[in-house]
């Protein structure tokens, strides 16, 4: 395959300690990402598909090995210029989506612009380019408790969208989601990777995988399937092709 690697992880290693217990979360997880695509993480409950997601994300750190986006070895970074990788290069979207209910759309979505020290001229209008992407554009000087379940999620993904990330990373992102706002974000989220984004993202439903371009299978902390022959094997047409409005 010649496209081009964005994530490489070598023998990524977790481990926690419970008094004198040492609890395995992840083991020698080596994974590829590349530009692009959309990568589901799947596994059974405590299987560590979660910790991989918060190491990718820098938010917990491994005990070994390595993590490589786009050629540089970000664990040799020190916690300050993590932290700025962290809000340049990646967007998080969570199950929750944590808007801050009193606010406004557009003062949730300003905040990551002010921690990246954004040009506060030019604010709004990437405000409303990420909102745009996501169908909210309209929505930008609403109060973030009066949008709908489906226009929060929506809303929490333009915010991971505004400082224009090379990967977005989405743990559970429709888990509290009925069936036609899952339809809705998913195919937001097939959207924006035909727009160049990467998106991975955790998830225990068949569905969602199967909308994904791979499925990457993690069970007590090992990787046991990058996803390859399985996304050979089965084409997701008709889960993208149903009709996924809502109201706006």
């Amino acid at each position: 395959m010649d496209k081009e690697i964005i994530i490489e992880t070598r023998d990524l290693v977790k481990d926690y300690y419970d008094g004198g217990n040492v609890i395995h979360a992840l083991k020698a997880a080596s994974i590829t990402i590349y530009k692009g695509e959309m990568v589901a993480i799947m596994g059974p409950s405590g299987s560590g598909k979660s910790t991989l997601l918060y190491v990718l994300g820098l938010l917990h750190p491994p005990t070994e090995g390595q993590y490589i986006f786009k050629g540089n070895d970000i664990l040799k970074y020190s916690r300050e210029k993590q932290a700025v990788f962290r809000n340049r290069e990646l967007g998080f979207v969570f199950q929750s989506c944590d808007l801050l209910a009193n606010s406004t759309v557009f003062e949730n979505l300003e905040l990551p612009l002010i921690y990246a020290e954004s040009d506060r001229h030019t604010r709004r209008k990437k405000i409303l380019d990420a909102l745009n992407l996501v169908g909210l554009s309209h929505r930008v000087d609403h109060w973030a408790n009066r949008l709908s379940g489906g226009e929060r999620q929506r809303a929490a993904i333009a915010r991971a969208l505004v400082n224009n990330p090379s990967l977005i990373l989405g743990d559970e992102p429709t888990g509290q989601l009925d069936q036609k706002n899952t339809d809705v974000v998913v195919q937001q989220l097939r959207t924006l990777v035909g727009q160049g984004y990467t998106v991975v993202l955790v998830t225990h439903e068949d569905e969602i995988g199967a909308a994904c371009d791979r499925i990457i299978r993690i069970r007590d902390g090992a990787v046991v399937s990058d996803g390859w022959e399985e996304a050979a094997q089965r084409g997701r047409d008709s889960y993208v092709s149903r009709d996924a409005t809502a109201s706006p």
